[in-house]
């Protein structure tokens, strides 16, 4: 086999890592695009470590970014967002990943895509796979982005600059509601009869919520914990896969995509382990514990946190019934396996619930730029 070579960027944005590329360098047809991303990431890898590719064995290291001229006239890019699996030849575009979302901006002013002067510098873009706008403002120094700074995030080791994420609109990221079934709770009933109330939302990206007391859990296992119970995933996945049916998101349980929606488990603020403190519960707001892939999480898909943050704010969702009660504009704070993440969500009921806004703060760093290698005979759509 001979190998051929495409421009490409590695990115650590948040607590998740990706490969990045210029939308010029890869075939116009997705067609010809996944066989490329699949080759690049390892993926499938039967031993589930991806040592041939650049993925690192888990659904957060294992992901791809494809940057490209603006198609909307609110951004200065187009970012669009494919989530590989780690074992299967899947690529799935139906989401966001809002950790990756902090390198985005970075990345469109290294690259020369946006112009902006040093100091604070705002890059809107459009995301694609979900068709909403994201501000990222961050520090410029000599022209590229800082890397430098006192910021720090759960799961990551060290500090960096911040990285400031503005989600506009983000209600219906995917469906098109914030509340896809328009209730606030809904009755999730599985083949056999077993039913479980959850909270269907979609800000950022769709997510189902349930009670982590309903499926034997009190919130604040360890990621390794959960993934140890065969039957508690194949539980949770049918519920995920059940809610997603009832969100519009497959006709058919079978039908609905690894990546969407995701399922989190929800509880009140407890203590707990993290990976280097011991969290008190009076350190955090809300609990979870997230699946992603079908995997544990080690911290939190940030999409799925920001949709979080935003359901804490609907009056009767199961988030906002097991969070702790805030006052309007406090920050949630939501304690993950990784420690406590700060988030911010404008919710209003105006004949129905609206959000207007969520926010977080990232960190992101350029690990790496140059080329990487596929197999030749992928590169002839190009």
């Amino acid at each position: 086999m001979t190998q051929g070579w495409i421009p490409a960027t590695f990115y650590r944005g948040g607590t998740s890592k990706g490969v990045f590329f210029h939308a010029r360098h890869l075939p116009g047809a997705r067609a010809d695009i996944e066989p490329i991303l699949l080759a690049v990431m390892g993926t499938p890898d039967p031993y589930g470590r991806q040592l041939n590719g650049m993925g690192g064995g888990m659904s957060s290291l294992s992901k791809a970014v494809i940057i490209g001229p603006p198609t909307h006239p609110d951004a200065d890019v187009d970012y669009t967002f494919i989530q590989l699996a780690v074992d299967r030849p899947i690529a799935d575009w139906s989401g966001n990943c809002g950790n990756l979302s902090s390198a985005v901006g970075p990345f469109a002013v290294d690259e020369g895509l946006v112009e902006v002067a040093d100091g604070e510098a705002t890059v809107r873009f459009h995301q694609t796979n979900t068709k909403k706008i994201i501000h990222a403002r961050f520090r410029v120094e000599d022209g590229r982005a800082a890397v430098d700074g006192d910021m720090e995030i759960g799961g990551v080791a060290g500090t960096g600059a911040p990285v400031r994420l503005d989600f506009v609109k983000p209600g219906g990221a995917t469906t098109g509601k914030l509340l896809p079934t328009g209730n606030v709770v809904d009755r999730v009933t599985l083949p056999g009869g077993r039913s479980f109330e959850m909270s269907l939302v979609d800000a950022s990206h769709p997510t189902a919520f349930v009670r982590a007391s309903d499926v034997g859990l009190t919130g604040t296992e360890s990621p390794d914990a959960i993934e140890a119970d065969a039957d508690l995933l194949s539980l949770l996945d049918q519920l995920r896969r059940q809610a997603g049916v009832m969100m519009g998101l497959g006709e058919t349980p079978e039908g609905v995509t690894l990546m969407s929606p995701r399922v989190a488990m929800v509880a009140a603020a407890a203590p707990f382990v993290g990976i280097d403190r011991v969290m008190n519960d009076g350190n955090y707001d809300i609990a979870t514990r997230m699946l992603s892939m079908e995997r544990a999480h080690r911290a939190v898909p940030l999409a799925s946190s920001l949709c979080l943050a935003v359901a804490c704010r609907i009056e009767g969702a199961i988030p906002h019934l097991l969070s702790r009660k805030l006052a309007e504009g406090a920050p949630i704070r939501v304690g993950n396996p990784s420690g406590i993440l700060s988030l911010g969500a404008d919710v209003r009921n105006d004949g129905g619930w609206i959000a207007d806004s969520a926010g977080v703060y990232r960190t992101a760093r350029r690990l790496m730029q140059g080329e990487v290698a596929v197999p030749k005979r992928l590169l002839a759509g190009r």
